[in-house]
């Protein structure tokens, strides 16, 4: 049997590494663990933790091609952080110019939740932990 422990990174590649190193630190409240440039790639790598954990890698690529992602594209859908007030947070990131979603609650677990993306528009959900 596969014995998995948890989800280790998450990798995104960015289009402004500036403006995204910006949101997921500033915005987020994600911390920096290591922050490398690769001169071959002519690439910036953030390695990004969440309460201490590993989380996020960050990426920069000169000119990455786009990805689709809504409406229901295929792939990864959204990325969620769990949050304890879900309302709270979302205007937490209305006052930093993020737009978001009403909150909604989820038909099968009474949680609430809401989107809002990143800024390349990567859908982030908020869940209530």
């Amino acid at each position: 049997m596969l014995s998995l422990h948890k989800v280790h990174h998450i990798a995104i590649i960015c289009s402004n590494y500036a403006v995204s190193k910006q949101f997921y630190t500033e915005v987020l409240g994600l911390t920096i663990i290591r922050e490398v440039y690769r001169r071959e790639r002519d690439s910036y790598k953030l390695d990004l933790a969440l309460q201490g954990h590993y989380i996020i890698e960050l990426f920069s690529f000169p000119s990455p091609p786009p990805r689709p992602s809504r409406p229901e594209a295929l792939g990864l859908r959204h990325l969620a952080f769990a949050t304890n007030d879900v309302a709270a947070a979302a205007e937490t990131l209305r006052q930093k110019n993020v737009a978001v979603e009403p909150v909604r609650v989820d038909e099968f677990t009474g949680k609430k939740f809401t989107f809002f993306t990143d800024p390349d528009g990567l859908p982030l959900e908020l869940y209530e932990a």
